[in-house]
């Protein structure tokens, strides 16, 4: 189900970090008989021949596609789309802590972190520039974007250095597929089964024995022959592999020796008869760069060191021990779901006193989990951020801030050194269309009304209530829950 919002406005661009159509060549102007001469002189500057600027009509849009935000801006010259995918988006806030026009804001973070299904960003059009700033640098890949048109090539755009490459020294295995937490890694083996090349034998005799202290579950001779069980289990921070045991069904066995050449542990023994060579594993690995968060889940798993990396950001995961006394990681769970790395924890260990923990080695450093826990018992520090360059360009200076501002945590933003009104803009003065007065006294009492409500929508119980028992009950726990 699809909704559409669409509002046109022609508005002057605000000049900052290469957005909106300022990154045409030459200067522009608006299309309106609303502004005076001066007007247009003093939001661009004259060409040296002092010719009439370019004159140019914007238009922005939105529209709701499933979990997707579809945002527009389209010009005579190009269009350009914001694809905001909600559900992809775990909520670390970059990309309104870097936004050069505060376009983008911030929703009730740890109320969506514990469950409430919402949007985390929301973004104001009117501000809205397009320019990419927040698709380069969001480390989750929640907004992408996309233009056509007369527009500067992306390379001129800095994003993440960041990857996961497969090297040479890969098998390849089953491991990183299976350990991957963002479903980002395929592994197609190539190379045929031993049905294909020796079918099974029937009343062949023989003994067949893994050691289970060379075996590393790499899944090869299991994807070789059927008479091999690899038992899965769910991935842990503390133990990423995605195997637990592998067994063998005598019944499909045919002792044939084919698997004991092709483990590259030599973890497999067979007494029995080879009726031909074992073939040569192969097979080629693919790394989805849209789901990938370089959590480093697929090198740690990998036996073989096969496997490059580099991360968006490095830093510091880290508890506050004095805020963690309230901490309920069973029942709040916050971190835990908005992390792409899954690397929190609950200790098992009796003698392990801590009521949470981490892999630190799988943290990307995104600040998720600070933003969802409600007790502020969460930090995260960034000392390095890996960048293509920034070309030398109009917005490069922007682009150097947004991206230090990633380890300092202080935004400089755009300095607008002439201020405009453009309320006498909105497309409803050239529809015809005049808007309704506000009444300020029922809309102070409105907004009263809506913080004496706050507190019981921000309690989990009366939520939970509010879901699972009748209205009249949920009705009557808001009104204690305000009263009271």
């Amino acid at each position: 189900m699809s909704e559409e919002h669409t509002e046109q406005e022609v508005h002057i661009c605000r000049g900052c970090c290469g957005a909106g159509e300022n990154e045409v060549t030459e200067p522009e102007a608006v299309e309106t008989e609303d502004f005076e001469a001066e007007d247009l002189e003093a939001e661009a500057p004259e060409t040296a021949e002092g010719e009439a600027q370019e004159k140019i009509t914007v238009t922005t849009g939105m529209d709701l596609q499933g979990s997707h935000f579809i945002y527009t801006q389209t010009t005579e010259k190009s269009i350009k789309t914001l694809d905001y995918d909600y559900k992809r988006c775990n909520g670390c806030g970059i990309c309104a802590e870097i936004c050069p026009t505060k376009a983008l804001e911030m929703g009730p973070l740890h109320e969506i972190a514990t469950g409430l299904d919402a949007p985390a960003v929301m973004m104001d059009l009117e501000k809205c520039t397009f320019c990419r700033m927040c698709s380069n640098l969001c480390p989750v890949h929640a907004i992408t974007f996309e233009a056509v048109g007369e527009i500067p090539d992306e390379k001129r755009y800095p994003k993440y250095d960041a990857f996961v490459k497969i090297n040479e020294k890969c098998l390849p295995c089953a491991l990183c597929e299976g350990a991957c937490p963002q479903d980002a890694i395929e592994v197609e083996f190539t190379f045929p089964k031993k049905e294909e090349i020796a079918p099974l034998k029937e009343g062949a005799e023989g003994e067949i024995e893994i050691d289970t202290e060379k075996c590393n579950f790499c899944g090869i001779c299991a994807r070789f022959c059927d008479a091999f069980i690899l038992l899965e289990r769910e991935p842990t921070p503390d133990n990423p592999v995605p195997f637990e045991q592998i067994l063998v069904d005598e019944d499909k066995c045919d002792y044939c020796v084919l698997c004991q050449d092709i483990c590259p542990e030599e973890a497999i023994k067979v007494k029995g008869e080879r009726p031909c060579e074992a073939p040569k594993v192969e097979g080629n690995v693919k790394v989805d760069e849209l789901k990938c968060t370089q959590c480093a889940r697929c090198k740690t798993v990998c036996p073989y060191e096969a496997i490059d990396l580099q991360k968006p950001m490095e830093g510091g995961l880290d508890l506050i021990e004095t805020n963690l006394k309230e901490c309920d990681p069973q029942g709040c769970r916050g971190c835990f779901n908005v992390c792409p790395s899954k690397l929190w924890y609950v200790p098992t260990d009796p003698e392990d006193p801590r009521k949470i923990a981490f892999a630190a080695d799988f943290c990307t450093y995104c600040g998720a989990c600070v933003k969802a826990c409600h007790l502020d018992a969460i930090k995260v520090e960034r000392t390095d951020v890996h960048h293509t360059d920034i070309p030398d360009a109009p917005w490069a200076a922007q682009w150097r801030d947004a991206i230090e501002s990633l380890k300092t945590g202080v935004r400089k933003g755009v300095d607008r050194a002439i201020p405009r009104e453009t309320e006498t803009l909105k497309a409803q003065k050239f529809m015809g269309i005049t808007p309704p007065g506000v009444d300020e006294e029922m809309l102070a009492a409105v907004q009263a009304k809506l913080e004496a409500l706050m507190p019981a929508l921000r309690s989990a119980k009366v939520r939970k209530l509010w879901e699972t028992d009748s209205p009249k009950n949920a009705a009557a726990a808001v009104k204690k829950k305000i009263e009271g």
